[in-house]
């Protein structure tokens, strides 16, 4: 799977809107979801960090931590907008960040302190999603409704074809 700076540099008009819309209220807002012990799925809210080295997430001791140290897998949505019902989607795999000189950079120049029981998690990308509704949104009770989004999408190309998910048209 990609890393945030691959995937960047790879489409990087597309990683600034996902960007700008988990960052739309200034910290990173998004939807975490995870994997339970019993295969089902656990949403939390997060604030997850983009940086120019990478999709990072401080995680405290809870249960979307034990999910994401037992089975990586992750997907990740921007919180709506207020004027729109825009939306930003990545999926991949959270790993933990074990080189401490990397988990002491990032958590001082993000203002992470240390009284907390906190691990920092890495965010690789497998797919990465933009979905423009515009104004009107995409609720169907909307007094102009919009039709289909404007969707951009971007599929690891090192991701193995099976492991891809479909996404509905």
């Amino acid at each position: 799977m990609a890393t945030w700076t691959e995937f960047a540099t790879d489409e990087p008009r597309l990683a600034a809107a996902i960007r700008s819309l988990m960052h739309q209220y200034g910290p990173g807002l998004g939807y975490l979801a995870t994997i339970r012990a019993d295969g089902g799925p656990r949403v939390h809210p997060v604030a997850p960090v983009i940086t120019d080295e990478g999709l990072f997430c401080f995680v405290v001791d809870s249960p979307k931590r034990r999910d994401l140290e037992r089975d990586g897998r992750y997907a990740l949505h921007s919180f709506p907008p207020e004027d729109s019902d825009d939306e930003a989607y990545v999926a991949g795999r959270a790993r933990p960040v074990t080189d401490p000189a990397r988990v002491a950079r990032l958590a001082d120049s993000l203002r992470a302190t240390d009284d907390v029981d906190w691990r920092l998690f890495e965010f690789s990308i497998e797919v990465a999603m933009v979905a423009r509704h515009g104004r009107s949104g995409a609720t169907p009770l909307a007094a102009n409704p919009a039709g289909r989004p404007e969707v951009q999408l971007w599929l690891d190309p090192a991701a193995a074809p099976a492991a891809t998910p479909q996404l509905a048209a």
